[in-house]
């Protein structure tokens, strides 16, 4: 029997290499987006072409109408059944890097929306139906990965909202991994860290700039595979026993340098 994956923003940049690394591994797919299916068909084709069966839940992760929008295009594609892999990694950047002192409501709002409330409201639904497909049946696989972020403990001041929200963020993992251990549904965060994809295209030249300083351990950007491949190894439970655990991504960007 297949099993599914729901992607949030799996449509581009990290959410589709996790979303193409799933589907190698054969799991059927359903990715998140804000955009009307006809505009992510590209990579809705690709997907398909893997030989499983993909599917488009189109909905904001950060309005209650948007997460009820996901749930039930969820259902259509599963007939009602749970999926077996919620990977939370829809967010969104704050519109306007601004100074610490500068930093609106409107835009604390937008970010944390989505970030973190969202998420936690989705992963919620998605939980409580893991639970009780796990009660139906013991062999039912239930998992929740977490796309958080090294701005979850390394700071940048001009945009603090999205630090704040990815802090928050790790936390949620502890906490539904607290809660469902013990109904046998691991939940795992992945810490990316710089990530070459279209959220970063701003600020390539600082990066670049940054890295061939120094920045990483390994001297290069991460990539969208980086993550996909890290996403793959928990989904496939290689990691059994590490319920709530961190897994970096990072290249070594946050080991403690002199």
């Amino acid at each position: 029997m297949s099993k599914v994956a729901l992607v949030t923003g799996g449509s581009r940049g990290i959410g589709f290499g996790i979303a193409e690394k799933l589907a190698a591994e054969k799991w059927d797919i359903i990715i998140n987006g804000v955009r009307d299916e006809a505009a992510v068909a590209e990579p809705l084709a690709k997907l398909r072409a893997a030989g499983v069966k993909v599917g488009y839940a189109r909905g904001d992760v950060g309005s209650v109408e948007g997460r009820n929008a996901i749930l039930a295009a969820v259902k259509a594609f599963t007939g009602g059944a749970s999926i077996n892999l919620l990977v939370n990694n829809a967010g969104v950047a704050p519109k306007v890097r601004a100074d610490l002192l500068e930093t609106s409501e409107e835009s604390y709002d937008y970010v944390v929306d989505t970030n973190l409330k969202g998420v936690f409201f989705l992963t919620q639904a998605f939980a409580r139906e893991m639970v009780a497909a796990k009660k139906a049946d013991a062999n039912f696989f239930g998992c929740i990965v977490n796309i958080t972020s090294i701005s979850a403990t390394v700071v940048s001041i001009n945009r603090g909202e999205y630090c704040i929200a990815k802090a928050g963020f790790g936390m949620l993992t502890q906490l539904f991994a607290t809660r469902l251990g013990g109904e046998g549904i691991p939940v795992y965060e992945v810490r990316p860290g710089v990530i070459k994809t279209d959220m970063t295209a701003g600020v390539t030249d600082k990066y670049d700039k940054l890295i061939a300083g120094g920045l990483c351990v390994q001297p290069r950007w991460g990539f969208p595979d980086d993550i996909g491949r890290s996403v793959a190894a928990l989904a496939r439970g290689d990691f059994p026993f590490s319920t709530g655990q961190v897994i970096m991504v990072d290249g070594g960007l946050t080991i403690p340098r002199l």
